[in-house]
């Protein structure tokens, strides 16, 4: 969505045009969603936070200043919901040992790494999937968001609030974890 549209749906939904919201919320739901359940991994926590995210998004939607795209302003919404969540849980975003050594055990695996067109078969993937599931929600999150997504740094900068180098240092700690996590199964080579 360029920026033309982010304003003329804004605006829409702004002015209660019908259906403007529900467009807004069909078009966002997704992004919402998986911020979301990336963090929390309970479906029915994930619901209601998103249920949280879009309720706030219409009591702030006047604050929306075209900054960024729309798409990222929900995002970050979404992101600072679970956030939120999480400390009330009292769930630890990432894990507190990181590994020092890690640059000469993954320098085979960079940005342009494809992490599904690498495991394609279907075994491979479900065990890729259950690895990824087993990263600290922020790693999952910002791996998931880059990979699968295709969201580019920036935007996940922005959708969290950290700064492209520690959304960097997340990828590259979670992609070595991944790697951790294969090897023995699959025989990923350092």
């Amino acid at each position: 969505m360029n920026n033309f549209t982010d304003r003329s749906l804004v605006e829409a939904v702004l002015a209660n045009a019908p259906g403007a919201f529900e467009r807004l919320v069909r078009e966002h739901q997704g992004l919402c969603w998986h911020v979301i359940y990336r963090m929390v991994r309970h479906p029915e926590d994930s619901r209601e936070l998103c249920q949280d995210t879009f309720l706030r998004v219409h009591q702030n939607l006047r604050q929306y200043r075209y900054e960024s795209t729309l798409k990222s302003w929900i995002g970050r919404i979404a992101y600072n919901v679970a956030l939120r969540h999480l400390e009330r849980k009292r769930i630890a975003l990432v894990d507190s040992v990181a590994d020092e050594d890690a640059p000469s055990l993954i320098e085979n695996i960079g940005d342009d790494f494809n992490l599904e067109a690498a495991y394609a078969d279907s075994e491979i993937a479900s065990c890729l999937h259950a690895a990824i599931e087993q990263l600290p929600p922020l790693q999952r999150t910002v791996l998931t968001l880059y990979h699968l997504d295709e969201l580019p740094i920036g935007e996940i900068a922005h959708i969290t609030g950290l700064a492209t180098g520690t959304i960097k240092s997340h990828l590259f700690r979670s992609r070595l974890r991944l790697r951790e996590l294969l090897e023995p199964v699959h025989g990923v080579t350092p």
